[in-house]
């Protein structure tokens, strides 16, 4: 080594250029995203063909689990007595980052990658929430991060917490009341949309139950005397909410269908089902006005002489916005603009536009970041639940065409192809540099978690509202 210094000391004074050789440069969270671009798209068309429904995900859930563990992840399933829920954990001490990932279908909504309504399987399941691109892009993101993480030598606990079931089945919900959040510092996650947004936000707190009416079989026509409809009961009930709608918050939501409704005319109904959802922005009133849906069925059965049971289905609370995390998550999003389509794609989202009944949103705003404003949404979701017991940030990409609206076949269209990649492209980088920002400077994580304490309130104690209740495995069955 002597010699060497020696010999470029030498040539050095003779005036020669010596080379000098670079240290290697550490790669970006941003090249690290990049590098996971084709294994994320792999993985989100594998589950968005799966199509898997809530509690069921049993292959989707396998195939996000083998892409973490090849990363080096380390792997709890069934967690929460809930088949396909997990966490994969890399990394330990220092924060703890955690980003949600769903990756649930919804019934009925089966539908080729085209812009126009083609079942891929008439009757089946399909992508119409994009959660398909929701759990890979989460995943992505964190095999990113662990790979930043181990270059920068840094001290980090990083959870991808794979949660089953968000449509009707509350999956989230059962993860909080068995403590799966309760050591996480701060709480990632995104949904699929028709626009980049990334303002503070919250939903209307969720209570769903089905009301089962059981009445007494008889000939319809022959002896109706000695029968008692159910089906009455199911319809005395449906009449009596209706009318109740006029004089509840305008701001509530009820929504309901029949699931059950006899067998056959000629026979009057044993048996009858009603599956309601009940909807409203503070938890308090959505309690008051679950109680008076409750009273309309009891009313239900009493007049009809019929019984009824309620089973409380799935219960979320709206979520808890945290500004000081959302503007993180703006600026990096307004850091790596929006969604530029090419050509084809153009044409695909122009014939989109031509099937949607409302007004179409102007195309091009797929390349704009929303304002940063708050918001109300009128949906539900379980990660409410979540932000009320861990400083929680959430935003939206354009995976879908613009104006497409949640929940539609045009919804899994775009998800199934290059539009959908696109944006869960968009969301994985926005997920890593936000995690990465946080892990950077713990200040703005003591930041949020203040932000957090006083929103949530020095009296807060956290009481699932489906109560004690095992989770429904089977209610998509």
């Amino acid at each position: 080594m002597k010699c060497l210094n020696a010999g470029i000391l030498i040539a050095a004074l003779l005036g020669f250029v010596v080379p000098v050789v670079a240290k290697a440069q550490k790669p970006t969270i941003e090249s690290l995203v990049s590098d996971q671009a084709a294994a994320s798209v792999a993985l989100a068309q594998e589950i968005w063909d799966l199509a898997e429904l809530g509690y069921q995900e049993a292959n989707s859930s396998a195939a996000m689990q083998r892409y973490l563990q090849a990363a080096g992840f380390e792997v709890e399933a069934g967690v929460a007595e809930i088949p396909t829920a997990f966490v994969a954990q890399f990394g330990a001490g220092g924060p703890t980052i955690g980003i949600l990932a769903e990756f649930d279908a919804l019934p009925g909504l089966s539908q080729e990658a085209v812009a126009y309504r083609k079942p891929r399987i008439e009757g089946a399941p399909g992508h119409a929430c994009g959660h398909h691109l929701f759990g890979s892009a989460s995943a992505a993101a964190g095999v990113a991060l662990s790979q930043w993480i181990q270059t920068q030598g840094l001290s980090v606990t990083l959870k991808i917490i794979g949660t089953p079931a968000e449509e009707g089945g509350s999956g989230k919900v059962y993860l909080a009341r068995a403590g799966i959040f309760d050591d996480v510092d701060v709480m990632l996650h995104w949904h699929p949309g028709s626009v980049n947004a990334a303002s503070p936000y919250t939903t209307t707190a969720n209570k769903s139950a089905r009301f089962t009416f059981r009445g007494r079989a008889a000939h319809a026509a022959a002896a109706p005397e000695q029968g008692r409809s159910a089906l009455d009961g199911v319809e005395a009930m449906n009449f009596m909410v209706n009318m109740l709608r006029e004089h509840v918050p305008q701001d509530s939501r009820i929504h309901y269908v029949i699931t059950d409704g006899g067998d056959a005319p000629n026979i009057v109904p044993e048996q009858a089902q009603v599956y309601y959802y009940v909807r409203h922005p503070q938890l308090e009133s959505l309690s008051g006005l679950f109680d008076r849906v409750l009273n309309a069925a009891r009313a239900a059965a009493l007049g009809t002489d019929t019984q009824v049971d309620v089973e409380v289905m799935h219960g979320n609370y709206p979520i808890l916005p945290n500004t000081t995390l959302a503007q993180l998550v703006y600026e990096n999003m307004i850091q790596f603009g929006g969604i530029t389509y090419t050509e084809e794609e153009q044409t695909f989202a122009e014939n989109i536009q031509t099937t949607l009944m409302a007004a179409p949103a102007g195309l091009g705003s797929e390349r704009e970041i929303a304002p940063f404003q708050f918001r109300q949404t009128m949906g539900s979701t379980d990660v409410g639940d979540v932000s009320w017991l861990v400083p929680t940030v959430g935003f939206s990409t354009a995976t879908w065409v613009p104006g497409t609206p949640a929940h539609s076949w045009q919804a899994v269209a775009a998800g199934g192809m290059s539009i959908g990649h696109k944006g869960m492209q968009l969301a994985t980088h926005v997920l890593a540099k936000t995690a990465a920002d946080l892990i950077g400077d713990p200040q703005k994580i003591h930041a949020a978690r203040k932000e957090f304490l006083d929103a949530r309130g020095d009296n807060f104690r956290y009481q699932a509202l489906l109560g004690d209740r095992q989770p429904p495995l089977d209610y998509r069955r």
